[in-house]
């Protein structure tokens, strides 16, 4: 599945099918928070909560694909990522862009 932030593919005459998303909910883990707080302290990366963000992106996108896959999309064009807090220990990232066929 090919899948861009543009909303159009070089090369490619594209037909729009409909809007698709993935999202995902994801909680702080305690040990997690422990090692955050300490982080804040001295200041930098936390490490942990970038590879919890990541790992949420992936698999929301991967929920996207397979929602474009279903409807017989060949690509997903103007790929946009957003995240939103839902209490204070957990947040959903939901991935969302266009599904698209390729005209013949």
């Amino acid at each position: 599945m090919l899948i861009v932030n543009t909303d159009y593919i070089s090369g490619k005459e594209i037909e729009t099918i409909q809007l698709v998303k993935g999202s995902i909910v994801f909680s702080k883990n305690v040990v997690r928070d422990i090692f955050a707080g300490l982080k804040t302290i001295i200041g930098g990366e936390i490490a942990g909560y970038s590879e919890m963000m990541s790992e949420a992106r992936q698999k929301a996108t991967e929920r996207m694909i397979q929602e474009a896959t279903a409807i017989g999309a060949d690509a997903i064009v103007n790929v946009r990522y957003s995240t939103s807090s839902l209490m204070a220990s957990a947040a959903e990232i939901i991935a969302y862009g266009t599904a698209v066929r390729f005209k013949k």
